[in-house]
């Protein structure tokens, strides 16, 4: 699997510095972004999770809920391994639609594990509205 989409090596600097949140609802476009991939995920493949995550040089991830007899993953923790998996060595931010009103500790641990406590995990229900946003850590 490759990542979704890429910004040619810019780091956050860079493109933090050309982005305008949107006033109505204080999500930058590179949120609405990860947000709009994960809702679409968890769409396109009838899951009940949807999730997306952003790395250090803006590439996305994205993954549905595993749920396979032998193997289960949440649709955060799946995002995670496939942007490890393609050599990505940071986070910038992780979202997850859901119609759960939080993410699992085992989930913010995953995206803390490789983004460090600080990475913001944007949490949106099914529409794709923004619920809460928390940190990894």
């Amino acid at each position: 699997m490759r990542p979704v989409g890429g910004r040619g090596g810019r780091g956050a600097y860079a493109r933090h510095m050309t982005e305008s949140t949107d006033p109505g609802t204080g999500v930058s476009p590179e949120d609405r972004k990860i947000i709009t991939l994960a809702r679409s995920a968890r769409a396109r493949n009838g899951v009940p999770e949807g999730a997306a995550v952003r790395d250090e040089t803006g590439r996305t991830y994205v993954a549905g809920t595993v749920g396979l007899d032998s193997l289960k993953l949440s649709a955060l923790r799946t995002a995670v391994a496939m942007a490890v998996a393609s050599g990505a060595t940071s986070l910038e931010a992780a979202a997850v639609v859901t119609a759960e009103e939080t993410v699992p500790d085992e989930d913010r641990a995953a995206v803390r594990d490789l983004g460090g406590p600080a990475t913001p995990v944007l949490v949106a229900g099914p529409d794709g509205t923004l619920r809460v946003t928390v940190t990894a850590g």
